[in-house]
C-alpha cells in the first residue's frame, strides 16, 4: 500500500481505540453451505505493523481512529467474501501479499485520497499534508521511530540508494513518480522526517486545454507550436509551483516519433510517448566512489543520438553542457529552474554556467544563453495553494549587453476569493511573437487575435 493513500480525511476524524475492540462484520456465505466450515483466519489485524502504524509484534495491542479500524474491517470482509478459497493459513507470506493488494485497491477508490498533493511527516508522532493547497494537521502517526525507519528503508531500497549516518539525506521516488526527500538524525534534530510529493495524475491533456478556449487555450496553443517547432524552453518557479507537472505537460505536445532522453537527479517525469529513455542519477557509494552526477548524464545522452534532451532540473554545473547541446543541433530541449521571474531566470542561469569553473566572460555566458533559449514559461504558487503559469516571455538576443526579454503572456492577480484563494485571469499583453515567421515556415499558423489583450472578466468569471 502507498504512503501516500492513507492519508485519507475520512481516517482522521476520532481519537484512537485499540484494534483488539474491533470485529470484523459477518460475512453471509455465497452458495450452497459447506460441508466443514472454513479455517480461521489470523486476526483481522492481519499484519498492520507492515500495512498501517508499525509494530513490532502482531500480538501487541496496536491503535487506530475507528474509521481506519472500520477500514480495516471492511478489507477482512472482502477478504472473505471474495478470497475463501484461495486463502491456506499455513502460507502467512500469500496471505500478507492478497492483503496488501486488497488495502491498496480498497485505499485507491477513495476519492478524497487523490486531494493530498503532499503528506509531511516532521517526526514519527506529528504527520501534515497538503490538501487542495492547505496543509493540515493529521490525527495519524507513526508507532515509534523504527516503524518510521522502516517505510523509509522501503522507499530508498527499491531505487537501489541508503540512507544512514555517513549519508544522512537522500531523494528517492514511489512507483507513480512521487518525489521523497528524506533526512534523518544527526542532521534532523527530532527523528527522520520523510517528505512526499504527489504528482497529479487528473491534469488535463493539452489536447484538452487547446480545445478549452480562452487565454489559457492561447497560452498552450503558443507552447504547443513552440514545442513542435523544437523551440528550446525554460520553465522557471519556485518550490512546489508545478514545474515538474508543466514539464510533463508540454511534453505531451512533442511528436511520437522523436527520441527523446530524459536527465534527472529522481526520475519525476513521466512521458507518454513510446521512444523515451529515461536516465537518473547516482550517489556515490560507501566508500565514496561511484556518483553519477546529472552533469554525466547530460554529456552522456549527447551520444545517444537524441532528438529532444529534457533536463529534469537545472541547479548546478550541468546549465553550462545543457546550453551547449542546446546550441549544437539539439534544438527543442526543455529544463527547469528555480527562479521568481523571467529575467531572474536568465541570471540565474548565468550563475551556474559559472559554477562549472570556466574562465568565461560575462558577456560570452550571455551569448550562449541568448543563443540556446527561446522561450520562459514562469509558474508561481499563489496565495491559497493554487499553481499557475502567470508569464510567457520570448528571448530576443542581447541587447546592450543583457539579454532581452518579451513577455506574450501574463496572469492578472485582481483580488483573493473567499475561501482565501488568489484569483485573477490570463490575458496577452499585445506583444506579437518574434517567432511567427519561424512557425509559419514549420506548417503552424496562429492568429494574431491570440496576442490581443483580454479585457478583465465579471467577478464570476475569474479563476
Amino acid at each position: 500500500m502507498k504512503l501516500s493513500e492513507r492519508f485519507d480525511r475520512r481516517y482522521q476524524q476520532a481519537p484512537t481505540v485499540s484494534v483488539a475492540t474491533v470485529a470484523a462484520p459477518a460475512v453471509q456465505p455465497i452458495g450452497p453451505p459447506a460441508a466443514t466450515p472454513p479455517p480461521a483466519l489470523p486476526d483481522p489485524a492481519f499484519d498492520t505493523k507492515e500495512v498501517f502504524v508499525g509494530a513490532p509484534d502482531l500480538s501487541e495491542t496496536v491503535s487506530l481512529s475507528p474509521a481506519l479500524a472500520a477500514a480495516k474491517a471492511e478489507i477482512h470482509a472482502q477478504l472473505l467474501s471474495r478470497h475463501t478459497a484461495q486463502i491456506d493459513i499455513n502460507n502467512r507470506a500469500g496471505i500478507r501479499r492478497l492483503l496488501l493488494a486488497l488495502t491498496e485497491e480498497h485505499f485507491r477508490n477513495k476519492p478524497p485520497a487523490a486531494e493530498v498533493t503532499e503528506i509531511m511527516v516532521n517526526r514519527p508522532e506529528q504527520i501534515f499534508v497538503e490538501r487542495r493547497g492547505k496543509i493540515e494537521l493529521t490525527t495519524l502517526s507513526f508507532e515509534d521511530e523504527r516503524s518510521l525507519r522502516r517505510v523509509i528503508d522501503r522507499i530508498v531500497s527499491t531505487i537501489g540508494r541508503r540512507v544512514d549516518e555517513s549519508e544522512p539525506m537522500c531523494d528517492a521516488r514511489l512507483k507513480d513518480g512521487s518525489r521523497v526527500n528524506v533526512v534523518i538524525p544527526p542532521v534532523a534534530i527530532y527523528g527522520p522526517c520523510l517528505t512526499i510529493r504527489k504528482f497529479g495524475r487528473d491534469v488535463l491533456s493539452p489536447e484538452q486545454i487547446i480545445s478549452s478556449g480562452g487565454a489559457t487555450a492561447a497560452i498552450f496553443g503558443y507552447l504547443n507550436a513552440a514545442v513542435k517547432t523544437r523551440l528550446n524552453i525554460i520553465v522557471s518557479g519556485g518550490t512546489g509551483s508545478g514545474k515538474t507537472t508543466l514539464l510533463n505537460v508540454l511534453s505531451g505536445f512533442i511528436p511520437a516519433t522523436e527520441r527523446i532522453v530524459t536527465c534527472e537527479d529522481a526520475a519525476e517525469l513521466r512521458l507518454r510517448q513510446v521512444h523515451v529513455i529515461s536516465l537518473e542519477s547516482k550517489p556515490q557509494n560507501v566508500e565514496g566512489r561511484g556518483a553519477i552526477s546529472i552533469r554525466d548524464l547530460v554529456r552522456n545522452c549527447l551520444r545517444m543520438r537524441p532528438d529532444r534532451i529534457v533536463v529534469g532540473e537545472c541547479r548546478g554545473p550541468e546549465a553550462l553542457d545543457m546550453l551547449q547541446a542546446m546550441n549544437t543541433g539539439h534544438d527543442g530541449s526543455m529544463s527547469t529552474l528555480h527562479a521568481n521571474n523571467p529575467r531572474d531566470a536568465m541570471n540565474r542561469l548565468e550563475t551556474l554556467v559559472l559554477l562549472a569553473g570556466t574562465e568565461l566572460p560575462s558577456r560570452a555566458i550571455r551569448t550562449q544563453i541568448a543563443s540556446a533559449i527561446n522561450v520562459v514559461v514562469q509558474t508561481e504558487r499563489l496565495r491559497g495553494g493554487t499553481r499557475k503559469v502567470v508569464s510567457v516571455a520570448e528571448v530576443l538576443g542581447l541587447k546592450d549587453g543583457d539579454i532581452a526579454l518579451q513577455e506574450l503572456f501574463a496572469f492578472r492577480q485582481v483580488g483573493v476569493s473567499t475561501d482565501g484563494r488568489a484569483i485573477g485571469y490570463h490575458t496577452a499583453t499585445g506583444a506579437r511573437s518574434a517567432f511567427l515567421p519561424h512557425f509559419r515556415s514549420n506548417g503552424i499558423e496562429l492568429a494574431e487575435e491570440m496576442f490581443a489583450p483580454t479585457p478583465q472578466p465579471p467577478a464570476d468569471q475569474l479563476y
